[in-house]
């Protein structure tokens, strides 16, 4: 699939037929291109598409380079995390002349809403390169607004840990762990989005040497790097939590098997008294006793009932 894009008045405008207009396209847009796509592309900009197993290599080199004066930049965004499953897919960036043409085989939140956006208002577009500008701030923006969600939902998971209450707790520890899992998904993949979009930015800073693009590549990186310094913060708060949760399954364990140790320490006398009186030997004083069997069973009642009068005694219940 293709999308085309020209510009009037600084917004976007939609190409209807880039075969027929292509010198009118300012940003180009392949969605899991097929090979008739992908030869249009090559043939009107003289560029190489990249793969995409080319895209998925993490080596700087297949993702950062030059090739005739085109500047080729991979990042890996997230995709799906609204619906709870984030998953990753790689995107390329090209900067031919003054055209951008972005490749992608999925679909990140910021290719949906930038063009809308870009439709309605003025976001100082005027070539590839400032589309590319406002598309990585758009796509940082989204990183930024996934973290918050996150958080949110973090401080949720915080509270239920913390303030639930025993009863909630104790039934609850199942989905805390499942929650605490999906949140430290989110923040992989938001994390690794935002070490690629930094090597991404530093590439194209290096390479433009406009002022004012320099200035928003700089903006753009400083961003992105306080994001990065948010994402780890999550994460050392998700792990936190974890400890946490596993502490406390751990205590309720411990009290669990602390009640059986406890019953079996009260009935252990009972159990000896007992033990005693079922021996079969001939000769035991108290076997012809007519209250030998009431005094056998109050001696398993006085031994059991002292047992647990020592326990509350000295605090262990």
């Amino acid at each position: 699939m293709i999308r085309a894009f020209t510009l009037a008045d600084g917004r976007l405008r939609p190409v209807a037929d880039l075969a027929a207009t292509p010198e009118a396209a300012v940003w180009i847009d392949l969605l899991a291109p097929d090979d008739e796509e992908e030869a249009l592309v090559e043939r009107l900009l003289g560029i190489d598409v990249p793969t995409l197993e080319e895209m998925v290599e993490i080596e700087d080199s297949s993702r950062l380079y030059h090739v005739d004066g085109a500047a080729f930049v991979t990042a890996t965004l997230p995709v799906r995390a609204g619906a709870g499953r984030p998953t990753a897919t790689p995107v390329t960036f090209i900067l031919a002349g003054a055209r951008l043409v972005t490749v992608r085989y999925d679909t990140p939140r910021a290719f949906e809403t930038f063009p809308l956006r870009a439709e309605r208002l003025d976001l100082g577009c005027a070539d590839g390169e400032t589309v590319l500008l406002a598309l990585l701030d758009a796509v940082i923006e989204r990183l930024a607004d996934l973290l918050e969600e996150t958080g949110r939902r973090i401080e949720g998971v915080a509270a239920e840990v913390f303030d639930g209450g025993a009863d909630s707790a104790r039934q609850g520890y199942r989905g805390v762990l499942q929650a605490v899992g999906a949140e430290a998904n989110m923040i992989s993949h938001v994390l690794a989005s935002l070490v690629t979009l930094e090597r991404a930015i530093a590439f194209l800073a290096a390479a433009r040497a406009g002022k004012e693009t320099r200035a928003r590549l700089k903006s753009l990186s400083r961003d992105a790097r306080f994001l990065n310094e948010h994402t780890t913060f999550l994460s050392q708060k998700i792990n936190f939590l974890l400890d946490a949760t596993l502490g406390m399954i751990s205590i309720q364990q411990n009290a669990i098997i602390k009640i059986f140790s406890v019953a079996a320490v009260i009935f252990l006398p009972p159990t000896l008294v007992a033990s005693i009186y079922g021996m079969n030997f001939d000769v035991i004083p108290e076997l012809h006793w007519a209250f030998g069997y009431p005094i056998a069973l109050g001696l398993m009642v006085a031994s059991a009932v002292g047992s647990y009068w020592i326990f509350k005694l000295r605090g262990w219940l």
